[in-house]
């Protein structure tokens, strides 16, 4: 068999086993195949973003101690000729670069969860108060 016929085999395998399932909030499915297996609450969500932020003031604190020593032996190396002065600069330079990315990261994920946990306890309200509503609507009607 040559690539391009096993090629196009494995693409009618992989199109003939593509299918969608929508799951309702009931856990049901509109094609009966089951319910939802995957649920992420509210305490999960804060455990993430509270992991998030300990590694946030943990790394900030450690990854840049030693700058100002680096940056002194980078600056003495070059001045005695050794050019391995400014390679100790650009490792210490893009390690600080990435930390700065890693928490910024950090930052990111924590306030996005925060977030998201509120959001979902605000919508999660007015959700109750409006079945609330619809359910005095009904018995006044």
């Amino acid at each position: 068999m040559s690539f391009d016929e096993e090629w196009a085999s494995a693409r009618a395998a992989a199109t003939a086993n593509v299918g969608m399932q929508l799951n309702h909030a009931d856990g049901g499915s509109s094609s009966g195949v089951g319910a939802a297996d995957y649920k992420v609450t509210s305490p999960d969500l804060k455990a993430v973003g509270n992991e998030a932020q300990e590694l946030y003031h943990w790394f900030e604190t450690d990854a840049f101690h030693a700058g100002a020593q680096t940056d002194s032996a980078s600056t003495s190396l070059d001045a005695d000729g050794f050019s391995t002065g400014s390679a100790l600069w650009t490792a210490w330079d893009t390690w600080r670069t990435q930390s700065e990315t890693l928490l910024s990261a950090c930052a990111h994920i924590h306030n996005h969860l925060e977030d998201t946990v509120i959001s979902h306890a605000n919508h999660e309200e007015v959700l109750v108060t409006n079945f609330s509503m619809s359910m005095i609507d009904k018995h006044f009607s």
